[in-house]
């Protein structure tokens, strides 16, 4: 029998028609999915009928994108970051560089910069949606996203109804100023009390489950209070929420209200503008993200933060070592939801109205994803993932030559979950434990050292 050898032209030639044949199979299987979502539309007519619109040249585009994408993935991306990865495997180890270790200084320097920046290149009323859309929007699920991190990244613990904490500090904040005329600096901590008290109240029933019952458990509580809510109409009034409440101000001594005597544009002889109200909101919510980071961190490096991580690696192995579970789950949920009901006492009053269908289980869910994509246990890396995912989906909306490609009546925001959903698969294929793949624990001997994702268990890298 002759001997076949496997030479790099033969070799080149399989790879080749293996990604051929993938990409053709993508392109099926992209028909199949999108030609009842994307080929056929269904719309009303003249005469008040329904009928089906068809979109056969956007179904092709999918198509064509997907068996292309698939056909470049295996052709020629997978090999290029297989052979990265070796090259990197066998190079020494260097030292991280200056943009590297310094990179959380550098972002909230750029962070601090940013709204003056807006301003001086597109005036102060151009700057509003670059500091409302693109920085208050992402840094509040920023600040989500953390609290989130203590409770599933630190203690393991699967949360889905987080957004439930999130209600209950921005309906706190709501009710209070609207019927005992509080000022935000008196509500911000009642909020944050408020909810960590319900996260405790939650904490009490899921104490002895784990993994997909407690998912469940808390996808109820956050189902629970969005019904609570919708339904207890002499109180929140329903699905018509809670409207005209009261802005912040500069620490009780400045207002934004037009009609006060105290404005902040006519103390400082400024001219009128909601840019100011918008900046200063930016700040504030900044100073609420550094706090959660910083109590974040020196509550890793304590006591409390290692029995997190104790018991999200073993809880058996947690309980031999004499920790109390029952005080260590608690924490977690009380922590997580304290800055859950910040982050949504500051949504009452950037929005001035609040109604149920603002804490959807969808926002839990993307909540949930941008801890995961970013790497659990990871400030940085969650952040990265926030700026990405509400960047790029605010980004959408901006992208109107679109349409020239796709057509007059392509709408990008109605595709936003689409395309969440395909970058949500290609960050996971590539980078399976998170933009930051890799922990540095709290406890160490002699040496610091960071700890690879492909060493930890499933689901907790």
């Amino acid at each position: 029998m002759a001997n076949i050898t496997n030479t790099p032209e033969s070799a080149g030639s399989n790879l080749m028609a293996r990604a051929l044949r993938e990409g053709f199979y993508a392109g099926l299987v992209a028909l199949g999915l999108f030609v009842l979502f994307v080929g056929l539309k269904t719309d009303q007519n003249i005469l008040n009928e329904l009928i089906l619109v068809q979109r056969w040249g956007l179904l092709a585009i999918f198509v064509v994108i997907a068996a292309v994408g698939r056909f470049l993935s295996v052709a020629f991306i997978r090999p290029y970051l297989a052979e990265r990865k070796a090259e990197k495997a066998a190079a020494p180890v260097k030292d991280a560089n200056f943009f590297v270790r310094n990179f959380s200084m550098i972002a909230i320097a750029v962070l601090i910069v940013y709204p003056p920046v807006m301003v001086g290149l597109f005036g102060f009323q151009g700057s509003l949606k670059w500091v409302d859309n693109f920085g208050v929007q992402i840094l509040i699920y920023v600040m989500l996203a953390w609290g989130l991190n203590i409770v599933v990244g630190l203690a393991g613990l699967l949360d889905l109804g987080y957004v439930a904490f999130y209600a209950v500090g921005a309906y706190s904040y709501a009710l209070l100023s609207s019927y005992f005329g509080l000022s935000f600096w008196i509500l911000l901590p009642m909020a944050g009390i408020f909810a960590a008290l319900w996260g405790i109240i939650l904490g009490f029933p899921v104490l002895r489950l784990k993994g997909d019952y407690l998912a469940i458990v808390t996808l109820a509580f956050g189902e629970i209070i969005r019904l609570v809510l919708i339904n207890w109409t002499a109180v929140t009034k329903g699905t018509f929420g809670i409207s005209g409440i009261a802005k912040a101000s500069v620490f009780g001594i400045w207002s934004f209200d037009v009609s006060a005597p105290n404005n902040f544009a006519k103390v400082f002889g400024l001219p009128m503008s909601s840019a100011y109200y918008k900046i200063f909101l930016f700040y504030l919510i900044l100073a609420l993200c550094l706090l959660t980071a910083f109590v974040t961190i020196r509550l890793r490096r304590m006591p409390i933060g290692r029995a997190w991580e104790a018991l999200r690696e073993d809880e058996i192995a947690c309980r031999s070592l004499g920790i109390n579970t029952v005080t260590t789950k608690l924490t977690a949920f009380a922590t997580g939801a304290m800055f859950g009901g910040f982050a949504g006492s500051f949504f009452a009053v950037r929005q001035g109205f609040v109604s149920p269908e603002s804490f959807v289980f969808l926002e839990s869910a993307i909540i949930l994803a941008i801890v995961v994509l970013g790497g659990m246990g990871s400030l940085v890396g969650i952040a990265v993932a926030a700026t990405l995912m509400i960047g790029g989906t605010e980004l959408l909306r901006e992208m109107e030559f679109l349409k020239h490609i796709f057509g007059p009546d392509f709408t990008p925001e109605l595709y936003r979950m689409l395309i969440f959903g395909l970058a949500m698969i290609i960050v996971m294929v590539w980078k399976p434990r998170g933009f930051v793949g890799s922990r540095e624990p709290t406890a160490f001997l002699r040496e610091r050292k960071s700890v690879s994702g492909s060493f930890t268990k499933e689901g907790h890298g």
